[in-house]
């Protein structure tokens, strides 16, 4: 978020003019903005953290552009918890917006209402467009106004599944524009997520360029929003983030399991049916391509869970590299990596860390557990008060179900994760015994210490994923240390406000007081998540060393000096 608004309009100095007022530091801050044609004005989230710094008051407000004119800005619409996704209608004065309340997140429970300007600019009528009906669960997000004044969202009700609705403002009913078990949008972590976008064009037939998530993969597609026709685009992404109209093209966000994180200008055919040029107009690392050679490719998988007929799912890579083969008497060791967030979802693609591994003997999966994002709201409603239980569990099948079906060494399964995915790679470890080794990165050990440290956004969240004060205790791999059974490698930053390296440190010593080997690498100067770029890399270099020497019994070809590992050097 932003701690001051500046306009385009520069000073006799060529420094941006200010347009809110200077509080002294990060007190009033903003996000999601936009202009408001109607009266010249600037619509954002205002976060204001003047009274409190633990509980802000978050508001829709409006911003005068006016040429060295800083005021205060004005307090649009109040009273909720949370607020997103302020959208002016360009052909009346009125705004949409998404606001939700505690204890819920935007993907739990949200609301969409529609705000009617005065004549001065206030919000003097509202309507509420979905989310208000107590007997009927939906999270709505995403709102647009077409240029024609028709309001468009994206909700999950009835299917459970994010998909593109439409506004009837005479009736106040909403209506389903195309009908499909997967998912329009995502979880809410950031603003300004834009998962559709309308085709600008002069003939008649109004179209939506939309995309949209169902098993695993990432699709683009055409919607005409009147007929309720829909056609598939076929592009090189497997996963789609964002999208963006412009004149007779439009704008995508974007990677798959050989092309890094890239943004493509995509043109239509005259008739907008399929795409006749995709051009990649900026890439996160343009040189990467040149080792697709070594890249291994990503299988989506399904697997079963310890709940009967209930399936979880991952993406598999086999080990590759197309200058060395593996004997094929040895199935290759296996590296399951947890991802960061309750709500995250392993997408794929091009990860050079996965292919680090994979270029090196091993196979490694990337496992979608329950609580995922990608597969509806059931899914996503597995991890409810089971944070701890169901990712622990569903780690834990899908590398006995990849030993059973013949993929990989079930003497040599590894563990890792992340922060939240460190959390359930800790669990693993210290409540299962599936895995013969484990790597947690800054993971969260303690979840009441980290519920004390949330901030508003997430301050309910936790007590969502795990429940009552006894979870907390039970579900914390800190208050087991003495079950820890494996050898562990734990990476901590010393600077780290969300998990306290004191964290790190007792779990280093309790398995190391069991004679078991162990490692600690504590960084001066990092937080939660390394930033360093030679940090990152000794990071990796010393997972490999680690589980080569302990577990996979093979020589590391690279030329890499190990770690001293206690009670094993």
């Amino acid at each position: 978020m932003a701690d001051t608004l500046t306009s385009g309009i520069s000073s006799h100095n060529n420094s941006p003019l200010p347009l809110t007022p200077d509080y002294g530091g990060s007190l009033v801050r903003y996000a999601d903005g936009v202009f408001d044609p109607h009266f010249s004005r600037y619509i954002t989230i205002m976060e204001d953290h003047r009274q409190t710094s633990s509980n802000p008051i978050i508001t829709i407000a409006a911003v005068s552009t006016g040429a060295g004119n800083v005021n205060e800005p004005t307090v649009l619409v109040s009273g909720n918890d949370f607020y997103a996704f302020p959208r002016i209608d360009p052909t009346e004065k009125r705004m949409a917006w998404i606001e939700w309340s505690d204890p819920n997140m935007s993907w739990d429970k949200a609301q969409l209402w529609v705000g009617y300007f005065s004549g001065k600019g206030e919000v003097q009528k509202r309507v509420c467009v979905a989310g208000g009906d107590p007997m009927l669960v939906e999270s709505p997000t995403e709102p647009k106004w077409s240029s024609k004044g028709e309001l468009f969202f994206i909700t999950d009700r009835h299917s459970g599944f994010w998909n593109i609705y439409k506004w009837d403002e005479q009736s106040n009913v909403v209506v389903q524009v195309y009908s499909l078990d997967a998912e329009f949008s995502k979880p809410m972590w950031i603003f300004g997520v834009s998962s559709y976008a309308f085709l600008v064009s002069d003939d008649m037939s109004p179209k939506i360029v939309c995309c949209y998530r169902q098993k695993g993969k990432s699709y683009l597609g055409l919607l005409d929003h009147e007929s309720g026709s829909f056609s598939k685009l076929d592009l090189p992404f497997s996963a789609v983030t964002n999208i963006v109209s412009g004149d007779g093209s439009f704008y995508v966000e974007g990677a798959s399991a050989s092309l890094p994180v890239s943004i493509a200008k995509v043109t239509l055919n005259e008739k907008r049916t399929m795409a006749t040029d995709f051009s990649i107009i900026w890439s996160s690392s343009e040189d990467v391509t040149k080792y697709t050679s070594y890249f291994s490719l990503p299988e989506f998988m399904e697997y079963p869970t310890v709940i009967p007929g209930k399936h979880a799912y991952a993406y598999f890579y086999a080990p590759y590299n197309h200058v060395f083969q593996g004997s094929s008497d040895e199935k290759p060791p296996l590296l399951v990596r947890t991802h960061g967030g309750p709500t995250d979802e392993a997408r794929g693609v091009l990860d050079l860390g996965v292919q680090y591994w994979t270029s090196r003997g091993w196979a490694l999966v990337d496992v979608n557990y329950g609580g995922s994002a990608g597969y509806g709201r059931e899914y996503r409603e597995r991890l409810s008060g089971q944070w701890g239980i169901v990712d622990v569990n569903d780690c834990c099948s899908c590398a006995t179900f990849l030993v059973e079906t013949g993929r990989v060494d079930g003497q040599r399964l590894c563990v890792t994760g992340e922060s939240a995915g460190g959390f359930t790679t800790l669990a693993c470890l210290a409540f299962r015994q599936t895995f013969k080794a484990g790597s947690s990165l800054y993971g969260i050990a303690d979840l009441a210490s980290l519920r004390k440290g949330m901030h508003k956004f997430e301050a309910h969240y936790i007590d969502n994923l795990v429940g009552n004060k006894q979870a907390y205790f039970e579900r914390s791999p800190i208050n087991f240390v003495e079950r820890f059974t494996c050898p562990v490698i734990l990476f901590q930053g010393l600077e780290d406000p969300v998990v306290s390296p004191d964290q790190a440190t007792i779990i280093h010593r309790a398995i190391k007081d069991k004679g078991l080997p162990v490692a600690l690498v504590e960084y001066e100067g990092e937080q939660h998540g390394f930033r360093k770029a030679q940090n990152i890399k000794f990071t990796l270099e010393q997972q490999m060393m680690f589980f080569a020497r302990l577990v996979g019994h093979f020589k590391v070809a690279d030329d890499i000096t190990p770690i001293k590992i206690d009670n094993f050097d």
